[in-house]
């Protein structure tokens, strides 16, 4: 991916350009994504959901199409738009092969991902914020769209933050944007992978694995932060491999809210709040 992204000035038609390129770039990867894994649910689900997908779907889609106008609204540029400008942090000051660059990029990012993600579950008012991701009652693809706007707003200043000090380059962040969604997507899917979701457990985050992060069992629940590498979880010692009950049985979602008044849109935008 061969950008121009030196530290010269670029003319407002090459930065449009660039934006414009690194939106569809990221757009193509997140709708094959969800095409894929949303037809292999399909064909070979982990379990058959009695609750209607229709007002489950219409919440969860509207919920990425609301969170996709806000962060082009608050950030014009996102994380890759400020990797293309910013020239100060760790990696403009060390000498190493690209190729190097881009793979501990992407793992450093990773890991923020996973320390980002446990600091949700533990601080209060943060977890307040991340909960409505977990009230899904059902999870499968569309899971993964369903998080607070207030949620987004903060993973990204926090992404940007990343770039400011490490100093990311946009390659990395765009390799690492598509990498993180597809993965979200996967490992949200109701897919029943058979005997190889165990074996890809060892590297990946698969459906299985997160499906216990999303168990109505609490302890469960704060077990298998990862999103796309599971290595931290079992670095870090926060590895559930087995649930307390058969994965196909196992409850998803929170105790206190499981109506179906709380899953609609606008009483999960309030729900933090309550």
């Amino acid at each position: 991916m061969a950008f121009c992204l030196s530290s010269d000035r670029i003319s407002a038609m090459e930065w449009d350009k660039l934006l414009n390129i690194e939106s569809s770039l990221r757009l193509i990867a997140f709708t094959t994504s969800l095409i894929i894994f949303s037809c292999l649910e399909a064909l070979k689900p982990m379990k058959s959901y009695s609750q209607q997908r229709k007002l489950r779907w219409f919440t969860n889609y509207t919920i990425v199409i609301m969170n996709t106008l806000l962060l082009r609204l608050a950030f014009p540029t996102l994380a890759f738009g400020m990797a293309s400008q910013w020239h100060s942090g760790l990696f403009h000051l060390l000498s190493m092969p690209k190729w190097v660059e881009l793979i501990l990029s992407v793992l450093l990012l990773d890991l923020i991902i996973y320390f980002q993600h446990r600091i949700f579950h533990k601080v209060p008012w943060l977890w307040r914020l991340h909960r409505v991701h977990h009230l899904d009652t059902v999870i499968d693809t569309s899971t993964a769209l369903r998080f607070h706007p207030i949620e987004i707003a903060l993973s990204m200043l926090i992404k940007m933050m990343a770039i400011m000090i490490l100093g990311f380059s946009a390659e990395s962040i765009i390799i690492f944007e598509i990498i993180l969604s597809s993965s979200a997507i996967f490992n949200h899917a109701n897919w029943n992978m058979g005997p190889v979701d165990s074996v890809l457990q060892k590297l990946l985050v698969t459906p299985n694995m997160h499906r216990i992060h999303h168990s109505i069992n609490v302890y469960e629940t704060n077990s298998n932060y990862g999103f796309f590498l599971s290595i931290w979880d079992q670095l870090f010692k926060t590895f559930t491999q087995e649930p307390s009950q058969p994965i196909a049985d196992m409850r998803i979602g929170l105790e206190q809210f499981r109506s179906p008044k709380e899953q609609r849109l606008e009483q999960l935008m309030i729900n933090p709040f309550l």
